[in-house]
């Protein structure tokens, strides 16, 4: 069987960017830490793990702070036609969508990325000219604390609530859907991002879950 390619496309918690001790900190998790590193020796050589993991991403929505180019729709169709054929596009975003600054409800937070999900559905990214699949990741739950907590007022009983509504969108486009709260948390120093060991626990859980919907 020839390689098959999937393209990770997320937020900071992709990048592997350490909990925030202050605003400012830049602190990153060595390459081999990071989730999507962990998932590409979980599933092993048949696979091509591209890591595309931009701080500060929402899913369709220009941050009025920190620029227009945090928007994942404005990187999508780039990424798509930079890393392919793709078999397998997945989308762990939402994240920064929770940000008090936007006020999205979960649902609204959900339709962005459904929106990112058929972009990649309409495009001939995948093999022979095809469209990729898509699988929607649903990240961990914030939780308000450290030096975020301001930026993310409110955030965690909307993210409690986003899984549900990816899910939904997931069965209803046949969409692969994972969640990823089942087996991690956030780091409380921030409340956003994620320790070493949620990242291999995140790595090994997406690993499974692309394997069961690949086939």
């Amino acid at each position: 069987m020839a390689q098959r390619t999937v393209l990770c496309f997320g937020d900071s918690n992709t990048h592997g960017t350490m909990a925030m001790r202050h605003a400012g900190d830049r602190r990153r998790l060595d390459r081999g830490q990071r989730w999507p590193t962990v998932m590409a020796e979980a599933l092993g050589s048949d696979w091509d793990v591209i890591a595309e993991g931009h701080p500060g991403r929402t899913s369709v929505f220009e941050d009025p702070i920190e620029g227009e180019h945090k928007s994942g729709l404005r990187a999508l169709h780039a990424l798509l036609e930079s890393h392919r054929p793709l078999d397998l596009v997945l989308i762990m975003l939402g994240t920064n969508d929770l940000k008090a600054r936007f006020g999205l409800s979960a649902s609204d937070i959900a339709l962005g990325i459904q929106r990112l999900a058929l972009e990649v559905r309409r495009s001939d990214s995948g093999p022979d000219g095809t469209a990729p699949k898509v699988m929607l990741v649903a990240p961990v739950r914030v939780l308000e604390a450290g030096c975020l907590a301001d930026v993310f007022a409110g955030a965690e009983n909307t993210s409690t609530a986003l899984p549900g509504h990816l899910a939904q969108i997931a069965a209803a486009q046949d969409f692969g859907f994972t969640d990823t709260n089942s087996v991690a948390s956030v780091d409380p120093v921030d409340g956003i991002h994620l320790s070493a060991d949620s990242h291999a626990a995140i790595g090994a859980h997406v690993a499974k879950a692309v394997a069961d919907y690949m086939g």
